[in-house]
């Protein structure tokens, strides 16, 4: 097995299958390895040998996007992934933090870069006429650049800030080429398969289950952004095989009607994290293929994946060394205890956080922000920031972030538990659970539901649907329901509930509230105040 991504694209350096495709054009893979670099001797020669080579790039799902990242492995300097999402002086911050020399970027993003302070670094649009010169002139030959080693840094890729400040995490080319070979070899894809790559290449999902799985097999890379309307039109264009997601994609997917032909495509594998129980089982029947879930992060320090057997809610069976542990007290948790109905009879106890026992696994620290690293490495363990519970048989429920733990009237409850059981509903199609202040102490639950496209839900069905699920807590019941077009989230799909428990009551969304003791739902009449 090559043990970095630039002897997997130099191995692919003379091949004439399709190595890359976006909209209606495809390049071979001669042309992809030739053009990318062409791209790092510019690069090159545009970056001071005294600072660290770090090259940003801030754009979207393009044919430069996916060739500025190979050109970072074959000229041996470090990409870094830049948030679409990201604004002002937090993009600034991110741009000096990681000591980017270049900023690459597009005409549709240039703006976001003027006028801050980034740093010293130089912005350069791939769009540009000067871009263009600059590429044509270079020599496209793979010489003359230094040999990367195993676990030299091939990018940062800042986390998804869903619970704070994105860091930037240093990932090896160990970790994405093991990531790509493994999902190559378990998929067995090879030069006829292609890759559907429509999350963001600046997070890791993208890159370890998509540019990587290409690279690794030889297989096309197709690249486009995200659109559940557009999906099944692009996955019968460029005749995809295999898919990447990370957080709803599958439910968006999901919420459009559905028609006769879904499955006349030629997708067979989707791989990804962080989809429900519910959307992984329709999205295979609705589509005719396999759907395979696993659970990480962008630090590959906490590993979990399905096996067989899994329980329904369960992300699976962790690897050797993750745990869940009390923060406070440093020891495992005991099992969770379910009663015949199976609910969690000790929630208080057995929910913990999820670590690496056995230390940083391939976690190489965040760059530029030792604080942050020593917080995750608390005590030789790597703590993760995920709440979860084992059961008696070792499969893993995840409960949510540390900050999706809920206090009502005395009683501890865990989001991601009863978000699962909201998406039973029919009619549902995404679910997020968070705590809004109760008005004496503790929490009172609320959620935020979106439905399925042409799906109704009034308050006496939600309520008759809740009656009816033997695993909820009479505590657990929401309190408020906010019933949403769509969820705040991040550019990889993740529910921002900090935004949700901001927003509390006041939304021009409709919000349905029950009293404290009984169980009708009654539209609140503090709903449509949104402040201006």
């Amino acid at each position: 097995m090559s043990d970095t991504i630039q002897k997997l694209l130099l191995a692919h350096a003379d091949r004439d299958s399709v190595g890359m495709r976006h909209e209606d054009r495809t390049w071979t893979w001669r042309e992809v390895v030739a053009a990318s670099a062409a791209r790092a001797h510019v690069l090159r020669a545009r970056m001071s040998a005294d600072r660290p080579a770090h090259v940003g790039v801030l754009m979207p799902n393009s044919p430069e996007m996916a060739l500025a990242i190979m050109a970072g492995a074959i000229g041996g300097h470090v990409t870094v992934g830049l948030n679409l999402t990201r604004r002002g002086a937090a993009l600034a911050a991110d741009v000096r933090r990681s000591d980017c020399q270049v900023v690459l970027t597009d005409a549709a993003h240039r703006a976001l870069l003027d006028g801050l302070d980034l740093g010293g670094a130089t912005v350069l649009d791939t769009g540009s006429a000067e871009w263009r010169a600059l590429v044509a002139a270079a020599p496209s030959s793979t010489d003359g650049f230094a040999e990367v080693a195993t676990m030299d840094t091939f990018m940062l890729i800042f986390t998804s800030g869903t619970s704070g400040d994105p860091k930037a995490v240093q990932v090896a080319n160990f970790m994405v080429v093991m990531a790509g070979t493994v999902l190559a070899e378990k998929y067995a894809l090879g030069a006829d398969d292609v890759v559907y790559c429509s999350m963001p290449l600046f997070h890791s999902n993208a890159v370890m289950s998509g540019f990587a799985v290409s690279v690794a097999s030889g297989a096309a890379l197709a690249l486009a952004d995200f659109s559940a309307r557009s999906f099944l039109h692009d996955i019968r264009r460029h005749g995809a095989t295999y898919l990447n997601y990370v957080g709803k994609p599958l439910a968006y997917v999901l919420a459009t009607p559905a028609r006769p032909d879904d499955a006349d495509n030629p997708l067979r594998f989707a791989f990804g994290n962080e989809a429900a129980d519910r959307d992984i089982r329709e999205f295979a029947e609705r589509f005719g293929c396999s759907v395979w879930d696993g659970f990480g992060s962008t630090e590959t320090a906490i590993i979990i994946t399905r096996t067989e057997d899994t329980p329904p809610g369960s992300i699976g069976v962790p690897f050797d060394g993750v745990a869940v542990h009390d923060r406070e007290t440093g020891q495992e948790c005991p099992r969770a205890v379910k009663d015949a109905d199976g609910r969690v009879l000790n929630l208080d106890e057995a929910v913990g956080e999820l670590v690496n026992t056995q230390g940083a696994g391939f976690f190489a620290g965040y760059y530029n922000d030792e604080v942050a690293t020593a917080q995750r490495l608390d005590g030789g363990m790597y703590w993760s920031g995920d709440l979860g519970y084992r059961d008696a048989d070792g499969f893993v429920f995840l409960a949510g972030r540390t900050d999706d733990w809920l206090r009502v009237d005395g009683e501890n409850l865990a989001a991601a538990p009863l978000e699962q059981l909201l998406l039973r509903h029919e009619a549902i199609s995404q679910a997020a659970v968070y705590a809004v202040a109760d008005e004496r102490v503790g929490d009172q639950v609320m959620c935020a539901l979106v439905l399925r496209d042409g799906a109704s839900l009034t308050p006496t069905e939600f309520v008759a649907f809740l009656g009816e699920q033997a695993d909820l807590s009479p505590k657990a019941w929401p309190r408020h329901v906010r019933v949403a077009e769509r969820l705040p989230s991040t550019a990889t799909n993740k529910v921002l509930k900090r935004e949700l428990r901001a927003d509390g009551l006041v939304t021009d969304d409709p919000v349905w509230s029950r009293g404290e003791r009984d169980r009708v739902y009654r539209e609140s009449v503090r709903s449509g105040a949104r402040p201006g």
